[in-house]
């Protein structure tokens, strides 16, 4: 199972240097907002997009364990699962990517239109979770605390002719869409998290690493795929976070960002609980709840609840280093992740 990590990271760290050498001939440098915080315009320049690495890095993970562990993965039962949780990652970044490139060509901070990005995700994930869907019948809740919110005993009943027809479709349907928007909900709230050296990807290591354990544990469920793909990125992350450190030389961009947490949302919709998401992605989502907070106050009371959003710069702002800042929000979410395991364990 080590294939895959090992060589995300290897190849995360052997292509690193490239990789910013590409970027940087193609003038991919980052652009920082004006109203930002006064540090941060330092970092005017330097290389973006570096997201692909990570893709491209884990891609190669996921093919390269399942070559020397799951040899029948991709040929066997567990295939379109295997290919549709690749693929939702590539269309991901692929919208990522289409974003960063707009704010590189168009010399502004802004890329896509929030309605083309939130339409081009929808469809991604819509697609993604209609053929997850296939295997909830089958599926058997981890434990009491992944059943919560999923109805498997009620979509299992349904399939085995105690419950009528129309309600199988009914649930289902309403499973799908709520799993697709969680799904678009978590790239963007990882997109959010995305502003400090460091930052996502410490994060997203530290969920791939809970989505690894919880997988492995039960195979019998989710299929070796969550395993692979968890693997897969916690090597390629790790590899990425020694160019993303701070002082970053090289940026993830939308193109990385909106990948991990899709990746992320398509793992947790293998469980088929958003308690695990919640626990596993938990800084992403209260960065992006921090924005919604900032936006509803100001509207409505004319003031704001931070002194800015995300929440990691309101921090800054209140004095803390960037170190600090990425540091204390890593013992968080690594606090989250334990706690999921530990209830479940």
């Amino acid at each position: 199972m080590w294939v895959a990590v090992l060589a995300g990271l290897a190849v995360s760290l052997a292509f690193g240097p490239e990789t910013i050498r590409l970027l940087q001939r193609a003038g991919m440098g980052q652009r920082v907002r004006n109203d930002g915080p006064q540090r941060h315009l330092g970092k005017q320049g330097t290389p973006t997009m570096g997201g692909v690495l990570i893709v491209g890095a884990s891609m190669v993970g996921v093919v390269a364990g399942g070559w020397a562990v799951w040899p029948r993965l991709f040929w066997g039962g567990g295939q379109w699962l295997a290919l549709a949780s690749v693929g939702v990652v590539i269309a991901f970044a692929a919208i990522g990517f289409a974003d960063d490139w707009r704010k590189v060509v168009r010399g502004r901070s802004l890329g896509l239109r929030a309605r083309e990005k939130l339409a081009l995700q929808s469809v991604a994930a819509l697609v993604f979770v209609g053929i997850a869907a296939r295997d909830w019948p089958r599926l058997g809740p981890v434990s009491p605390l992944v059943a919560v919110g999923v109805p498997h005993e009620v979509i299992s009943r349904c399939a085995d002719g105690y419950g009528a027809p129309g309600a199988l479709w009914a649930v289902t349907a309403v499973c799908v869409l709520l799993w697709a928007g969680l799904i678009v909900f978590t790239s963007n709230a990882m997109n959010l998290a995305d502003g400090l050296d460091g930052l996502a990807a410490g994060l997203s290591m530290i969920a791939a690493g809970g989505f690894a354990v919880l997988a492995w544990r039960h195979q019998r469920w989710v299929g070796g795929e969550v395993v692979l793909l968890a693997l897969a990125l916690l090597g390629a992350c790790a590899g990425f976070l020694w160019f993303n450190r701070h002082p970053a030389r090289m940026f993830m961009g939308d193109v990385g960002s909106l990948a991990l947490g899709a990746a992320m949302g398509a793992m947790a919709i293998r469980f088929g609980s958003p308690l695990v998401l919640l626990g596993f992605c938990l800084v992403p989502f209260v960065e992006a709840g921090s924005v919604i907070v900032q936006v509803i106050s100001f509207k409505t009371t004319g003031k704001r609840a931070f002194r800015m959003s995300p929440v990691h710069h309101h921090f800054e702002l209140c004095g803390w280093s960037e170190r600090r800042v990425v540091h204390v929000f890593w013992l968080v979410q690594a606090m989250a992740a334990c706690a999921v395991l530990w209830w479940l364990y």
